[in-house]
């Protein structure tokens, strides 16, 4: 019981475990392991395995730079949701509207991102990942334009609406493609990465467009986000190749055993015995076969197979197909993966802390523009520099900081790794967050200098980045092969965004911000504290979905 951590005696390896540490005292399961065969990290991970083991094709892509641009345009898309925020009376005037009604098109442009992506992530899978990016980035050019152009609001809502469908991609395609090229000791520092463009792109996105809409109009947002998406598609198409790669590359996986040694588990308990740990092929991420269970292979044998791609080749927008399960098994996997305690538990950290930090996009707009804070629209978007600069400071800290807890952890327990050790970062997204969202009512309330408000709504962000990072890299870890399906289940929190900020204003106008922000703070403590049981139960349950029958064939079968 590593840590706290209840071990389980039913399965050699539970899905999500890894083998990361090579160090003297490795468990004796592995002692007989031919480590000389694994590859390993350099410098000062030379001692640390790589997990996934990486293949010798030269055609596995592995390049910053395609991070670089899918999450730049993950901040652009993070901007165009709440970028009118600061203006949100002017904008209602213009439309000739109630600020209560332009709230409401944000509302339904988050419910159709939380729509669009049991569309686009599941054909994601299917056809792999750089079609739907394509498709998205056009969509997104093509509504941003739309958009610079509408007069009327019927029309105004159309172009956003459709927006969602774009924008639901890269709010969470990208960690998909994170899982993709990049190994488990450096996932963490990567998602940090992505989260520092999505989470900047919200908050920098209001800082930026408050000064467009008080010097040139509203419509200007638009114009400048249709630039941006216009030089990111030809990113897109000429720099992105395909990283869904079906690799096949060596894992560990538990040797054939006996009958003497097979476990016991009559009555519901297992007694277990020294198993004996080999080297397999990566066909598919945690679904081992039987036959690759009784066959081990050196690194890098199916290298010979590949021929390097050419530059134009790597451009093919279709590649293949990736998933030969029938279409209407992929579509209903998410469904079935929200039951899944991991999954959850990530959907109710995330969901409930960003719609949060959504709801202050949403009010921010009446709140500081009124008594007694009486601030411009300019002055409004200055609000965001506080969870921009926030934001900034939690991502370079949460994600190194997270990778390098998962060593230090892995190392204490004889270098087997658990996803658990993504989890001590939710103690600091705790506190800074009950600061945050309780500080912020309570200062609005009693009217406070604005420094109060400003700095509790900048705290409230940057526990989302501690918690984001927990939360992917946790399910990222704990279930390689589904990360799309698990993705998708958590972001369906976009219906609860959704239902919060269609009557947020309201509940604001009714009850004041005191209450709404306490009991906004509470239910976040309340999830929060769920970190503890999975902790403790996590490798159990982890365990229990991966022996299931049912659903290793309905998650599984032709992938």
């Amino acid at each position: 019981m590593p840590f706290g951590i209840l071990d389980d005696k039913k399965m050699e390896v539970v899905p999500g475990t890894a083998f990361l540490s090579d160090q003297d005292d490795l468990p004796p399961e592995l002692s007989g392991l031919p480590r000389e065969l694994l590859k390993h990290g350099t410098g000062r991970f030379k001692d640390v395995i790589l997990v996934p083991q990486p293949s010798d094709s030269p055609n596995d892509p592995k390049k910053e730079l395609i991070l670089f641009i899918v999450g730049l345009s993950a901040a652009v898309v993070g901007a165009y949701g709440p970028m009118l925020s600061p203006g949100f009376v002017q904008v209602a005037a213009d439309l000739n509207i109630t600020v209560e009604v332009l709230a409401q098109s944000t509302a339904w442009v988050i419910l159709m991102i939380g729509l669009a992506l049991f569309l686009t992530n599941p054909l994601a899978k299917i056809i792999g990942r750089r079609p739907v990016y394509i498709l998205a980035i056009v969509i997104m050019f093509v509504t941003s334009v739309w958009g610079a152009a509408v007069s009327e609001y019927n029309s105004f809502l159309a172009s956003r609406v459709i927006a969602g469908i774009g924008m639901a991609p890269y709010e969470v395609l990208v960690q998909c493609t994170i899982g993709d090229l990049y190994f488990v000791h450096e996932r963490a520092t990567r998602i940090a990465v992505w989260n520092l463009f999505l989470l900047t792109g919200i908050s920098g996105g209001a800082l930026i467009a408050g000064q467009i809409i008080d010097r040139d109009g509203y419509r200007w947002t638009f114009g400048v986000c249709a630039i941006m998406f216009g030089l990111l598609m030809l990113g897109v198409v000429f720099l992105v190749p395909e990283t869904a790669y079906r690799r096949d590359s060596v894992v560990i996986v538990p040797a054939a055993a006996g009958d003497d040694e097979k476990h016991d588990v009559e009555g519901g308990t297992g007694s277990s015995s020294t198993h004996e740990m080999k080297l397999g092929h990566d066909h598919d991420a945690q679904h081992v076969s039987e036959a690759d269970m009784h066959t081990s292979y050196p690194a890098g044998a199916p290298a010979g197979a590949d021929k390097k791609h050419t530059y134009w080749q790597s451009l093919r927008v279709f590649s293949g197909r990736y998933s030969y399960a029938p279409g209407w098994k992929v579509f209903v996997r998410p469904v079935v993966m929200l039951f899944y305690p991991a999954v959850m538990w990530g959907f109710l950290i995330y969901g409930t802390t960003l719609t949060w930090i959504v709801v202050f996009s949403v009010v921010n707009g009446v709140i500081f523009v009124g008594p007694p804070y009486n601030f411009s629209i300019s002055q409004t978007g200055l609000i965001s520099l506080s969870p921009f600069l926030l934001t900034v400071i939690g991502e370079l800290v949460s994600g190194p900081l997270n990778d390098w807890i998962c060593i230090y952890l892995t190392k204490k327990n004889r270098g087997v790794y658990e996803p658990e050790f993504r989890l001590p970062l939710m103690v600091v997204a705790t506190v800074v967050g009950v600061v945050g969202f309780f500080g912020f009512g309570a200062t609005v309330q009693y009217q406070t200098h604005w420094l109060g408000p400003v700095l509790c709504f900048g705290l409230a962000n940057m526990s989302l980045v501690f918690a984001s990072t927990c939360v992917f890299g946790y399910v990222v870890d704990s279930y390689r092969s589904h990360n799309e399906e698990a993705f998708v289940a958590i972001n369906a929190r976009n219906l609860l965004t959704f239902g919060l900020t269609y009557f947020v204003n309201d509940w604001l106008a009714e009850q004041g911000a005191l209450v709404v922000f306490c009991i906004l703070g509470s239910l976040f403590l309340f999830v929060c504290l769920l970190t503890i049981p999975l902790w403790v139960f996590g490798k159990k349950c982890r365990s229990f979905t991966g022996r299931n029958e049912w659903l290793q064939r309905f998650m599984n079968d032709n992938h």
